[in-house]
């Protein structure tokens, strides 16, 4: 299997992604032995010198066609849905940081290099830093958040006027309130804006963060064209279980299921993309076209990739 497109990966093999360049390059090596040909490197919530670092450390891999980009999932998430990213880290929207790291991308050979920024709507400050992020050609993500319908479907709707393309929803159902009949929160928005055409919902569907018959509730509600299958794989990937770190954060993997120590929370995947497909067709029972085109034509149009975004 090849040509799949992950635009949210931590890592692999022992390493996540940003943290050296050695091992930024063994966990790419890892995910494209799988199928994977297209990557983007995902960083959870950290301290802004911290992100800098990473940038810096990434930017070049960009530069060179390694990478196809840089995903910055914080740090401006709500706090009651922030997972596995470290609370001392999260902040309030802040545009000059982006701007900040747009710059230090740009110095290091790759201005385009950020791709996407998961953000949570409803704190304050998001409204400039979404317009920020579509002016600098960074596509702006929905994600873990506490926003109701009402601001994340008028977020979205904004998202995809600004930017002419539909906005992306970080790992629908993960990191947001749980859909409920009396208050469709996020998902619902959500759902409702993937199926008319104004966002793109990425799922991770590894059989541990969403079940079977949600998967294929998705796909058979707003298409493939409108889902994006993603890893948000972790260092783990390919080793097992045991013991490793998420950001700042120390992560157990038991039965393949990675957690936070501290609090229990689910801390990333600690699949492939290619063995995200495989579970789709085997254990969802989707159609292959439908798979492969949400884990391929799908997420590079979301975030405007092209065939020569690598090599």
């Amino acid at each position: 299997m090849k040509g799949l497109v992950d635009i949210h990966c931590h890592g692999a093999a022992g390493h996540e992604l940003g943290a050296t360049t050695e091992g930024t390059l063994a966990a790419v090596a890892h995910h494209a032995a799988t199928g994977t040909d297209v990557l983007v490197a995902s960083l959870v919530s950290a301290p802004f010198d911290r992100l800098l670092e990473q940038v810096r450390t990434l930017a070049p891999l960009v530069a060179d066609g390694t990478l196809a980009g840089i995903h910055l999932e914080g740090p401006f998430l709500a706090h009651g849905r922030r997972g596995a990213h470290d609370p001392a880290a999260l902040a309030a929207p802040d545009a000059s940081l982006v701007e900040r790291l747009a710059e230090a991308a740009a110095l290091a050979g790759a201005p385009d290099a950020l791709r996407q920024m998961t953000f949570a709507p409803e704190l304050p400050g998001a409204d400039a830093l979404l317009r920020a992020l579509v002016e600098h050609g960074i596509r702006p993500a929905v994600g873990h958040t506490e926003a109701d319908a009402g601001t994340t479907a008028r977020t979205l709707a904004e998202v995809a006027a600004l930017q002419g393309a539909p906005a992306l929803v970080t790992h629908l159902f993960n990191g947001m309130p749980p859909l409920h009949h009396r208050a469709g929160g996020p998902v619902a928005a959500a759902l409702a804006a993937a199926a008319r055409g104004e966002a793109v919902v990425e799922l991770i569907a590894d059989g541990v963060h969403v079940s079977p018959e949600v998967v294929r509730m998705v796909f058979e509600t707003v298409g493939p064209e409108s889902v994006a299958l993603v890893s948000d794989a972790m260092a783990a990937t390919g080793l097992g279980d045991g013991r490793y770190r998420l950001g700042s954060l120390e992560v157990d993997v038991a039965e393949g299921t990675a957690r936070t120590t501290d609090t229990g929370s689910i801390a990333g995947g600690t699949s492939t993309l290619g063995e995200c497909v495989r579970w789709c067709l085997e254990v969802a029972g989707l159609p292959e076209a439908d798979v492969l085109t949400a884990a391929s034509t799908t997420p590079a149009r979301a975030l405007g990739l092209t065939p020569t975004t690598r090599p």
